[in-house]
């Protein structure tokens, strides 16, 4: 194994700023050391414009999300600018858009910006991995999409971004910068306001507005790590707010499946730099997650040590960054050429965030980081969660409809989307001897389009018939654009493995089952809810509706976050028939007072139901074990 290489950044480089323009560009100032109402400073100068009068726009939505934002409704006070400094006429148009006039005569562009982490103006929520954060002197995300706006017509035009920051604070980020700690000129000014040397300046450019949009910046004191992965400097930034988790521990942790992924896309990646940004909230959060970008991925995390959210980190990490395959190199026009303000949706979701969840756990299967029958039980949670959703939705029309008709069908994609990618690759490997997958597939998607190049939306399963089988069309045709529910049990069969849809076990128990307990979101507590639907074992600790979990064997029980699951199939493993069991529960006594009982019982198996059960064939045939350790990267 490759030894893991990490290393501090440091600011090393200090210029002197005399001027940061690029003729016909815009030209944006943002200043992180002024932070009013909650509110920083943008300023821009305008590049030329030809037309009386321009619509100037920030994001209605911005690619992944699949989600409106509406970003516009944070600015305030947008004022523009002639060369002489009189103001021009601004007619605001809607949430995310004002219409300058005069526009030929503009030179300079100003608002106030204010974020969606603390605002409490209406509107939709905001995923927070898309969202921005202002937290003065601690930490600033910037989603370019939330502070910075284009004008009708001109989004192929160069961007220059200069960030005025304390002297301590670092830019974790995917771009390549220009410069970074700038010593600001005596002669430099913004809104009338001179600055000291305690303020430094980071340059960045992009060719475009969608490259600005694709790469998020973090901002607070730096806490970096640097892993070379194939050639690639992969970036670890962190905040933690309370230091309960630092970029090394990340680092360390990911490293091996960063390897792995570097081996399940044939030893070399699509990219010369990578940064995996991480926010963790000491507040209580009701839900979390992480959103891709090209070069970087931006992950917003409720705060605990590293050993508590190990492996749902990594899940988390191996998804994100398989996304420099899809959609950094196949992707419809649709994503290509997204369009920020009247978004069109590619029938795709199967392709961008289904096949790359099938592999963000195929490869850690493959890389040896799990075992088949912890890969089995992420298909089973699957198979599980997928039965939920509509099972009659052609998945192209529930790509299409995902903003609206079918929001609420949207998290399917993540399960029955990466079930798609399992069935297609069964089959590819099933009809090439077990040479030819997914992974083949998606490297020879690829090479016939790239970053530049989109494949046209209606034309994809003709395109990847043509480069694999004739099945492998009626596949796509039949389970992702057909409404015909996939037979699970028919691919499972082909690789020996036991497909029961009803089954039954014995099996130990904590006493705590999805149909008995409750979530308190605010506080993250998780307690009985329904002490009629307890398990044998959970009747004979003498669990009680209202009961709290504490303990469980003297160990702290964890709030409803990352490290949950982990915690329980820990403490389910460390089961011993016949062996005391205490849990430990904050329960109301006869005065209403709340007091810690401790429950015990002894240890053993209760007879449980389990859907979608999945186990090694006991009788599996020499053809069925050959596809399986093929599908599966087993060898001897």
């Amino acid at each position: 194994m490759k030894r893991l290489r990490i290393t501090l950044l440091a600011a090393v480089m200090v210029t002197t700023l005399t001027a940061f323009a690029q003729k016909d560009g815009y030209d944006y100032t943002i200043d992180l050391t002024k932070v009013v109402d909650n509110k920083v400073f943008v300023e821009l100068n305008t590049p030329k414009i030809s037309e009386e009068a321009i619509t100037f726009y920030l994001p209605k939505m911005i690619p992944g999300t699949y989600a409106i934002e509406d970003y516009g409704r944070f600015l305030s006070d947008l004022k523009a600018y002639d060369k002489k400094g009189n103001e021009l006429e601004v007619e605001k148009l809607s949430t995310n858009s004002w219409k300058i006039n005069k526009a030929n005569k503009m030179k300079k562009l100003s608002y106030w910006i204010q974020d969606s982490f603390h605002s409490k103006i209406d509107g939709p929520s905001i995923f927070q991995p898309a969202g921005t954060n202002i937290e003065d002197g601690k930490n600033f995300i910037l989603n370019a999409s939330g502070f910075f706006g284009y004008f009708e017509g001109m989004r192929e035009t160069p961007f220059n971004l200069q960030v005025l920051k304390p002297k301590n604070f670092y830019g974790g980020t995917g771009m390549i910068p220009v410069s970074m700690n700038d010593q600001l000129s005596s002669k430099f000014s913004l809104e009338g306001r001179t600055y000291g040397e305690d303020i430094l300046a980071d340059h960045f450019s992009t060719d475009n507005y969608d490259q600005l949009v694709d790469s998020p910046i973090m901002y607070a004191k730096a806490d970096t790590a640097v892993i070379d992965v194939a050639g690639t400097s992969v970036l670890v930034s962190v905040y933690s707010p309370n230091n309960k988790v630092s970029a090394k521990d990340i680092a360390s942790n990911i490293e091996e499946v960063l390897m792995a992924q570097r081996d399940y896309l044939g030893g070399k990646l699509p990219v010369e730099k990578y940064a995996f940004l991480f926010y963790f909230t000491d507040q209580p959060v009701t839900s979390y997650g992480a959103l891709e970008h090209s070069y970087s991925s931006f992950y917003y995390m409720p705060e605990m040590g590293i050993d508590e959210m190990k492996q749902q980190l990594r899940d988390f990490a191996a998804h994100e960054f398989f996304h420099i395959v899809t959609p950094l190199t196949i992707h419809s026009d649709e994503i290509g050429h997204f369009d920020f303000n009247d978004p069109k949706m590619s029938r795709h979701l199967w392709l961008y965030e289904g096949m790359t969840e099938y592999f963000a756990g195929n490869c850690q299967m493959k890389g040896k980081l799990i075992t088949t029958e912890e890969y089995l039980a992420m298909l089973r949670q699957k198979l599980q969660i997928s039965s939920h959703f509509k099972d009659t939705l052609a998945f192209t029309d529930l790509s299409l409809g995902a903003l609206d008709t079918y929001a609420n069908q949207y998290y399917n994609v993540y399960q029955k989307g990466a079930l798609i990618g399992m069935c297609l690759d069964i089959t590819l490997r099933d009809l090439s001897d077990g040479a030819y997958g997914v992974q083949n597939m998606m490297a020879d998607l690829s090479k016939k389009y790239g970053k530049e190049k989109s494949f046209d939306d209606a034309s994809l399963f003709d395109v990847i018939t043509d480069i694999t089988y004739p099945e492998v069309g009626e596949f796509l045709k039949t389970y992702v654009g057909g409404n015909k529910p996939i037979p699970y049990g028919d691919y499972f069969k082909k690789v020996g493995i036991r497909y029961a849809p009803v089954d039954s076990v014995m099996s130990y128990s904590l006493g705590i089952t999805q149909g008995n307990v409750g979530i308190d979101f605010q506080s993250g507590d998780i307690f009985i809810q329904n002490q009629d639907m307890l398990d044998p074992f959970g009747k004979a600790l003498g669990l009680k509706d209202g009961d709290i979990f504490r303990k469980i064997n003297g160990k702290e029980f964890p709030k409803l976050g990352p490290e949950l699951q982990q915690f329980l199939d820990e403490a389910k493993a460390s089961l011993e028939e016949g062996k005391p069991f205490t849990t430990t529960v904050e329960r109301k006594n006869e005065d209403g007072e709340s007091e810690m009982v401790d429950l015990t019982a002894n240890t053993f198996k209760v007879k449980k139901a389990v859907p979608f059960n999945l186990t090694l064939m006991e009788d599996a045939t020499p053809e069925q074990i050959k596809l399986r350790d093929e599908w599966l990267g087993i060898t001897e």
